[in-house]
């Protein structure tokens, strides 16, 4: 087996190049499910080497990750791994789920939330027990969700091309609490708060068009032309400027908004297949599932990163580590 160097030793030699792209003066590295090999992959940035594969239970599809645990859900697998960031290693291979798709850190950074949808649960994992905790019935088809700034409100939708919305009341993460849903007005497939404010952005299965809500009534506010169906949608730091990162995989496109205005500031090709993607600092990083290619953006659009690393790169999270 090849041996890799650990993180630290790894960082410690980026540290030049990566400290001027970090607020934290850590080195950004990209976690990347490999899902046809099952694997996660440990990837520096900006340079894309591969620093560590994990071996993973069957389909990882998605990841989440702080600068402590990344989650992995295996979906086919019907598991959730917990993998310790800082020594790059699996701690905990969690079972007893249905169908596993979307995981979530809350903010306080203790509990991760995982939408289960064959059961339409959410299921809560305490990272300091390693542990399911509770699991709340939301509705069948659980599926994307987006957790607000202060960390008081999940929104889930129930399915990738869902009808409705859950909201769910968070500000206890221990103990989530189903609160209402919110009918979309049509087939939603990803949303995200837009940080600093009390909207939600919600991409559709079924249209070329972004729906803006509020999250305080449930009703739809405005709508935004994006890509093809479906996209993904997700947002930079509010220090960063606001942005809106919208994907397009069928079409390869990222679109970057304005978060405030809904102003189209940038339009920027990608690999094909590029749904799911990830924002740290002021750079964005989108990853392949139909070409397993590693990109990273700036915010203005500016390419960094192109590297090929899996033959199909579901999902990506990227952490800053030390």
């Amino acid at each position: 087996m090849k041996r890799v160097l650990p993180v630290l030793a790894v960082a410690a030699l980026l540290a030049p190049a990566s400290q001027a792209r970090s607020e934290g003066g850590g080195a950004p590295v990209a976690f990347v499910t490999a899902e046809t090999m099952n694997e996660l992959l440990a990837i520096s940035l900006p340079d894309g080497r591969v620093l560590k594969r994990l071996r993973m239970p069957a389909d990882p599809e998605n990841v989440e990750a702080n600068d402590r645990t990344a989650v992995v859900v295996s979906t086919r697998g019907a598991a959730v791994t917990l993998v310790d960031l800082r020594r790059l290693r699996i701690v905990k291979v969690l079972r007893d789920f249905g169908s596993p798709h979307i995981p979530l850190i809350g903010r306080d950074g203790r509990f991760a939330y995982v939408t289960d949808d064959a059961r339409g649960q959410l299921v809560v994992i305490d990272l300091e027990r390693r542990r399911v905790t509770r699991r709340v019935y939301v509705g069948y088809g659980a599926h994307h969700m987006t957790e607000d700034g202060p960390g008081n409100w999940l929104w889930i939708a129930l399915g990738e091309r869902a009808r409705s919305i859950a909201v769910v009341d968070v500000s206890n993460p221990a103990r989530p609490r189903l609160s209402r849903h919110v009918d979309p007005l049509g087939s939603a497939h990803d949303l995200a708060f837009s940080p600093g404010s009390a909207r939600v952005w919600v991409t559709y299965g079924d249209r070329s068009q972004v729906g803006v809500f509020s999250a305080i009534t449930g009703k739809l506010v405005r709508l935004i032309r994006a890509g093809s169906a479906p996209q993904h949608v997700l947002f930079g730091p509010a220090g960063s400027g606001g942005h809106a990162y919208v994907t397009s995989g069928d079409e390869g496109t990222l679109r970057i908004f304005s978060a405030r205005t809904g102003r189209l500031l940038h339009l920027v090709h990608t690999s094909y297949g590029s749904f799911n993607l990830a924002t740290y600092g002021s750079f964005v990083a989108t990853s392949s599932l139909y070409r397993g290619i590693l990109m990273e953006f700036d915010e203005n659009g500016h390419r960094r990163v192109t590297r090929h690393v899996a033959p199909a790169a579901r999902d990506v999270a990227v952490a800053t580590l030390p």
